[in-house]
């Protein structure tokens, strides 16, 4: 197996939006997704004050950049937020003070603090005023997601034409409730072979049968499946930490918010996604390989290649 994991805001334990975040906490977490057949991630960064994201991805960077250990399994980092909706549910688990419109001046910001490794940003469109970061970003190689967003069927359509090219964890980042029709996961679908989809394959996410329908749907050729793996995943039950939230993983081993209005990332790994693909959906196992190994490298393009190592 060579899976390639394109959000992953932390492992076993490690929270990469921890401000004390080290370098054998790091290099466990390597080696652990390594032994299981883990070849690539993108280290994920979320949403917080501009300053607390620019430190958590000037840390991240400096020590990737600084060891080849890191560099073998670390091929980026993925920025989510700030530049996302701040309506409840559109926002998921990220904080609503520190969301703000999209700004080229606070991207250069990040931008800078990542030393050349951000490689994906998820962002709004419909916060994105005039798309001017969409398309700065573009213009730089970086791939625009959108994701935890309410953006139009026409907003949509003008980010893409504007650099934008991929969504991020479709399906999840909205309300439980919505527009029977047009609302943004129908968008989005509508649109499937214009951007990446990437999805959560987890059961909890979304059902095994709604994802095999979403799948049924859009094909695999622009079909992407992540884990947004957070600090408890390949752990058991138990309290744990990610960015400000702190919560109790019980045994069904699904991350909720205290409330439980919402999911605060996952906790599967990327061997039990690929079970997940081909036990609980069906899916030839080299099909599931193609939603987890070669079409993530194949969706970053310039990005990926200009960070491996």
């Amino acid at each position: 197996m060579a899976y390639f994991d394109l959000q992953i805001n932390g492992y076993a334990g490690v929270d990469f939006n921890d401000d004390v975040l080290d370098h054998a906490s790091l290099a466990m977490v390597c080696q652990r997704l390594e032994s299981q057949g883990v070849e690539g991630i993108l280290a994920t960064v979320v949403t917080d004050s501009i300053d607390r994201m620019e430190e958590r991805i000037a840390r991240l960077a400096s020590l990737v950049e600084e060891h080849d250990e890191f560099q073998r399994m670390i091929k980026g980092i993925h920025v989510e937020g700030p530049f996302i909706n701040p309506h409840s549910g559109y926002r998921g688990a990220h904080p609503q003070d520190a969301i703000i419109p999209a700004d080229t001046s606070l991207m250069e910001r990040l931008l800078a603090a990542g030393r050349g490794l951000v490689r994906l940003v998820t962002l709004a469109p419909e916060g994105d005023s005039g798309l001017r970061v969409t398309r700065m970003l573009a213009d730089r190689k970086i791939i625009v997601s959108a994701g935890h967003t309410d953006a139009s069927l026409d907003q949509l359509c003008a980010a893409i034409d504007n650099g934008l090219t991929m969504f991020t964890h479709v399906g999840n980042g909205c309300p439980a409730s919505m527009p029977r029709h047009d609302n943004i996961i129908q968008r989005v679908l509508s649109l499937h072979g214009k951007l990446w989809l990437c999805f959560i394959a987890d059961g909890a996410h979304i059902p095994f049968f709604v994802l095999k329908n979403y799948f049924d749907l859009v094909g695999l050729e622009k079909t992407i499946v992540v884990t947004d793996g957070i600090a408890a995943a390949d752990l058991g039950p138990g309290r744990y930490k990610f960015g400000r939230w702190d919560m109790n993983i019980g045994d069904d081993l699904v991350a909720r918010s205290p409330d439980k209005s919402h999911f605060l990332g996952s906790t599967v790994t990327m061997p039990r996604t690929f079970q997940n693909l081909t036990e609980s959906l069906g899916m030839p196992a080299a099909d599931a390989l193609t939603l987890i190994e070669s079409n993530p490298q194949k969706a970053l393009g310039h990005a990926f290649q200009a960070g491996a190592g």
